[in-house]
């Protein structure tokens, strides 16, 4: 009995370790360091216009430093080009096209403090400093600079709604602050700010603007670790006596009496007021532990990180990660940490019960980014309906490009609708559905930009409206959804109408040329035509020509097979696409157009499907042969290391999904296609206790195309995978080889649906 008694504790025991030592196990692999591998410099040069500085995942604050502006390529506030800082401002775009924010500049001085900012070719006479890469850190949570001009060290993190600044100055005299209201970036211009000394370490304010964003208005609280000795108020040039001020660009000079070398800034920001901005301060960061607030803000980075799992060689790594990190910079948060915010009515809605989101690139994401998000961020998934829903409510159609509760209009189709179906169709549901259908139905019946011919089940004639082409492709797709979304819900006429709208892109498809062309009223083709033109905003596409265009089909590539006329003719007319190379002398053509491979370009978002369509003609080796390729050129661990504009995450989602051997062609049907795996082995934490796990067997640059593949320990012959899947779990093998495989995914029965 005693015998027995002890095999039993003994058993208990070492069933006791081995738990211990697979939770240790699991610690150890939830807990690994991926920020290590980020490099948030990779695609500040050249076209990328990301975001360098210091947020969090999703933050409202992204915190950073503004350069003088030198154009386009300095849309962010930063490129890597430059040498030059004019400030620190606390709200920033990362990879779009268009410039605005960089709102609250501040700028720790030494000695005379300018008015007005310095030049590229004087930075003595005007405010700003030159600085050194070399003296240059930007990790995760974390930014750094030495200002040279100055000798002072400036550090930042932030909260997701606190920008905190540390700058230790190189004496303890003759040191000051400059807050400026005055600057934004790009189309950004102040219309009303305002400045107030609240007590001796507090400063309040607001800066509403006009731009992008056409009526921006962001107040803030700042709290000082030093006393404040003297302010001295400015509206532009002109001094404003007293303790407050309000003009059109008002600026502010502090002292401060303190000996102390280091003074230490937290910046609250709201959409609502300052005295919301000073109670984001309280409840994000109520202390003044700078390096505390590093290590949160680099935790909740390596959280995120670790929701995908990965093994490659070091610029895989490196360049994985970095993507990852760029899809998480935008939706950013936009109400206050008591739940207010402000609509796109300019109302105030106190205490929501959801985060609401703002900085939607619609056009871009709903592609890649919003699909890769339901298999990442299932727990934000019902909040971005919401916040979209609360749009609709707000200014009576669904968000087109929305960006700080202001309805922009930028580019074409109304994408929201794409997004809320596919959370619909993939279960998340937790919102009213019947307002999310009302919504989607209403913002798919408006007239403008050529809808009004698509209700009536018409073409958009190419000589009323210009890229016409482009719009109709892109409606299409969003009449599929709303299609899927109807017939889900069982409106069966909703869903026969939605249906044919869906089809009208065989409208444009001229079986002659075999291209997607701008037909006029009469009925005939516009001409003279060229395939390869792609004037920026002057013809029939956006930001693309016909080569392009043609295969903006993601809701139905069989339709488009059969429009060619067969599958062979498909698959040479896509071959070409990849080969010819040809211009147009002379024509201005858009620098979105970029990333090229023949006719491909993978700088731009409506070609990023493109390879992958080659799975529905049962030839996916192609491409995995194309996967490698454009890995191979156009994501680098160098500064230039993106070939197009980031586009607030759809650049890095992409190869966020690609490295894994998967894509999602159609944005909407939770089904997603093989490529190549350009990692060995992938991980995907969908929820806790859940994960999703993808092995390249063999996996090398000469193996590069899928030989066969294993899910769950059984043959599976399929060129795609689907949502119901990964979320479920499971695990998926790959086996790698140096040539083709002439049976994965070749019958029809394999290909996707």
């Amino acid at each position: 009995m005693v015998t027995k008694f002890r095999h039993i504790v003994f058993s208990v025991l070492m069933l006791s370790n081995l738990a211990a030592i697979s939770q240790e196990k699991k610690a150890k692999t939830t807990s690994s360091d991926y920020t290590q591998y980020v490099n948030p410099f990779i695609g500040s040069a050249g076209h990328g216009h990301v975001f360098v500085g210091a947020n969090v995942p999703f933050g409202a604050v992204q915190l950073g430093p503004v350069n003088i502006f030198e154009g386009w390529d300095w849309c962010s506030g930063y490129n890597y080009a430059s040498n030059t800082i004019l400030g620190f401002t606390h709200t920033h775009l990362s990879g779009t096209g268009i410039g605005d924010l960089n709102d609250i500049l501040l700028l720790p001085v030494s000695g005379k403090v300018p008015l007005f900012k310095g030049t590229k070719e004087d930075m003595v006479n005007g405010y700003g400093s030159y600085f050194s890469h070399e003296n240059e850190i930007s990790k995760l949570g974390y930014y750094s600079v030495l200002l040279d001009k100055y000798k002072i060290k400036a550090e930042l993190t932030a909260s997701e709604r606190v920008g905190f600044h540390k700058y230790t100055f190189n004496s303890a005299n003759d040191n000051h602050v400059l807050l400026d209201l005055a600057d934004g970036i790009g189309w950004d211009k102040p219309v009303k700010t305002f400045i107030k000394k609240l007590n001796e370490t507090t400063i309040v304010g607001y800066r509403f603007s006009a731009g992008w964003a056409a009526d921006q208005r962001v107040y803030f609280a700042m709290e000082f670790s030093e006393p404040i000795s003297k302010l001295a108020l400015y509206d532009d040039k002109a001094a404003v006596n007293g303790n407050e001020g309000e003009g059109l660009k008002m600026k502010a000079i502090l002292d401060f009496a303190t000996k102390n070398k280091q003074v230490l800034v937290k910046v609250g920001i709201s959409p609502v007021s300052s005295e919301n901005a000073a109670a984001n301060i309280k409840a994000e960061i109520p202390n003044w532990d700078f390096n505390q607030t590093v290590k949160t803000a680099t935790s909740k980075w390596n959280k995120e990180l670790n929701k995908i799992q990965i093994k490659a060689d070091d610029k895989t790594m490196k360049v994985f990660y970095t993507s990852l990190y760029h899809t998480m910079f935008a939706p950013s948060i936009f109400n206050d940490a008591n739940g207010d915010y402000r609509g796109t009515d300019k109302k105030v809605y106190e205490k929501a019960n959801f985060t609401n989101y703002t900085t939607f690139s619609l056009w871009d994401t709903y592609r890649g980014l919003h699909p890769l998000y339901t298999i990442t961020q299932p727990e934000k998934i019902n909040d971005i309906v919401k916040s979209f829903l609360a749009i609709y409510e707000q200014q009576g159609r669904l968000p087109v490009w929305h960006l700080m509760g202001n309805e922009t209009n930028t580019m074409n189709g109304n994408h929201s609708i794409a997004v809320i179906v596919d959370a619909y169709l993939k279960g998340y549901r937790d919102y009213d559905t019947a307002l999310a259908y009302e919504a989607i139905k209403k913002t798919a019946m408006q007239t403008r930009d050529g809808m009004d011919y698509v209700q009536k089940l018409e073409y958009i004639p190419a000589d009323k409206l210009l890229e016409s082409v482009g719009n109709a492709l892109e409606y299409a797709i969003d009449d599929y959804c709303v299609a899927q979304m109807a017939k889900s819900l069982g409106k069966t006429e909703d869903y026969n109408y939605f249906t044919k709208r869906a089809n009208l892109y065989k409208l444009y498809f001229d079986k002659e040329t075999t291209f997607m062309r701008g037909k006029l009223t009469d009925g005939n083709w516009r001409t003279p035509f060229n395939p390869l033109s792609s004037a920026h905003r002057k013809d029939d596409y956006v930001e693309g020509n016909a080569w392009q265009y043609t295969w903006l089909v993601p809701q139905d590539p069989y339709g488009l097979i059969e429009l060619f006329g067969s599958e062979k003719k498909f698959l040479d007319k896509l071959d070409s696409l990849f080969l010819i190379t040809d211009k147009v002398e002379g024509e201005e053509v858009s620098p979105d157009i970029s990333g090229l491979i023949g006719q491909y370009a993978q700088g731009n978002e409506p070609n990023h499907h493109i390879p992958y369509l080659y799975a529905f003609a049962g030839q996916p080796w192609k491409t995995a042969k194309l996967i490698r390729e454009i890995d191979d050129k156009f994501y680098s661990v160098k500064p230039d290391g993106l070939c197009g504009n980031e586009d607030l995450g759809q650049m890095s989602a992409w190869y966020v999904l690609s490295s894994m051997g998967f894509y999602s062609v159609n944005p909407a049907n939770g089904v997603y296609v093989f490529g190549s795996p350009l990692v060995n082995e992938a991980t995907i934490h969908h929820k806790e206790g859940i994960s999703f796990t993808v092995k390249a067997i063999d996996n090398s640059k000469t193996n590069i195309y899928i030989q066969k593949a294993e899910y769950n320990g059984k043959p599976y012959t399929k060129s795609y995978i689907t949502q119901e899947m990964i979320v479920k779990g499971g695990e998926l093998k790959l086996f790698m080889g140096s040539k083709p495989s002439t049976t994965l995914g070749v019958k029809k029965a394999d290909r996707p649906f």
